[in-house]
């Protein structure tokens, strides 16, 4: 096995100092290694891809679509995009001039920020939010500030995105609703507000919806709707449609800053993968496609509710989450405090994995995440052992 010559290592890029692996990912692979673990610690929806989609994506194959698309995705797939943004959230944009495929939001987010960001511009974020977002603003030589919105109820109000903006100079500002961690959304009024404040400025908005077909009891309104000359919309099939592993995202946003995008998005990944486009224009341009994310959405409804019942009764404060698929609790008072201690001392105690909230900014420190993207069996056996945990360490 070859080692690395010491003398490469002394002046690497240094935007990548101090940044390790995502701390989810790492609480995820410890917790892998537990016999019996019941795990609600990753954001993975565990249906499978429906049938349709994975025989449109095998057609795909059997017809030999093997040779390079073109960079920003086939027009047939930027075409069921426009179709589906149109549909869905009555947005308007061009299929060849306004819209890129990606390689999955998470290089969506990169390709947005990587042309968005200078060394030592600052962003905005509210905070709790997804732990990603700081190591992809930091490797970019910028500053995430985040807006603490615990005492808001998870939501960002204009006074404080005004205080922020007179306080900070930003250059940007990353939203993500519905949220993760919080499965808080933004309803029309509370959008309408935030705009209403940017719009003054001359801030980029980076809008991360990829939840935003999980919206319960209310229609997603898009931050593109309501200030769509200054926002990147990211979107994707992953969480609609159960398909994290076929890593397809797209962004939409105006023509001149799309033009850059594409031209991150070429250096970073070339195109995206036909078969996972073939199955993707399946999946948001027929009304199977519709179905499928409905009939997920029932089942979603289903776990956030009996989830919700059984932590409020154990003493957590959970907010009825409203988007997604998370919980985002507050410990019971006197039991331990800290989100990663909790955590821990959970899974090695009672074999359950949730995720604590340190990880995702300000606020989330006396919190932990679950995902009740789970079946049914095993959010009940999560609950008989959280149960078990807050009964065996009752405070004296």
């Amino acid at each position: 096995m070859p080692k690395t010559k010491p003398g490469l290592l002394k002046d690497l890029k240094h935007t990548y100092d101090g940044l390790g692996a995502n701390p989810i990912r790492v609480f995820d692979a410890e917790a892998s290694k537990i016999e019996g673990v019941v795990k609600l610690s990753l954001g993975e929806p565990d249906f499978n891809v429906p049938e349709h989609i994975k025989q449109a994506a095998i057609k795909s194959i059997n017809n030999d679509e093997s040779h390079y698309a073109p960079t920003p995705g086939w027009p047939a797939f930027r075409q069921a995009v426009v179709h589906f943004l149109k549909d869905r959230y009555d947005l308007d944009y061009d299929a060849n001039t306004e819209v890129t495929v990606t390689v999955g939001a998470t290089e969506a987010l990169h390709s947005c920020l990587d042309i968005a960001l200078n060394p030592g511009d600052k962003i905005l974020m509210p905070s709790p939010t997804f732990s990603l977002y700081d190591q992809l603003v930091r490797i970019n030589g910028a500053e995430p500030v985040y807006m603490n919105t615990e005492s808001t109820g998870f939501v960002l109000t204009p006074e404080q995105l005004q205080q922020a903006i007179d306080t900070v100079h930003p250059k940007a500002i990353l939203l993500n609703f519905p949220s993760n961690p919080t499965g808080v959304t933004y309803s029309k009024a509370q959008v309408e507000a935030l705009a209403a404040v940017i719009a003054k400025t001359d801030l980029i908005v980076i809008s991360d919806e990829i939840y935003s077909e999980l919206t319960y009891g209310s229609t997603h309104y898009s931050f593109a709707k309501a200030l769509p000359e200054q926002t990147l919309l990211i979107n994707g099939v992953s969480k609609s449609h159960a398909m994290t592993g076929w890593r397809i995202g797209f962004v939409a946003g105006p023509a001149d800053l799309m033009k850059k995008v594409v031209l991150a998005h070429a250096f970073n990944v070339t195109c995206p993968s036909n078969p996972a486009m073939a199955g993707a224009i399946e999946a948001l341009s027929t009304e199977a496609g519709r179905e499928d994310s409905l009939a997920m959405k029932a089942e979603y409804i289903k776990r956030r509710d009996f989830v919700v019942a059984a932590m409020t009764k154990m003493g957590f404060g959970v907010p009825n989450p409203n988007g997604a698929f998370y919980v985002f609790a507050k410990i019971p008072a006197g039991y331990i405090q800290d989100g990663n201690d909790f955590c821990y001392d959970l899974l090695h105690k009672n074999k359950l994995a949730l995720i604590a909230g340190n990880g995702f900014g300000p606020g989330g420190e006396h919190y932990v995440r679950l995902s009740y993207a789970a079946s049914m069996a095993d959010l009940q056996e999560a609950m008989k052992r959280l149960q078990a945990y807050i009964d065996e360490n009752k405070p004296a």
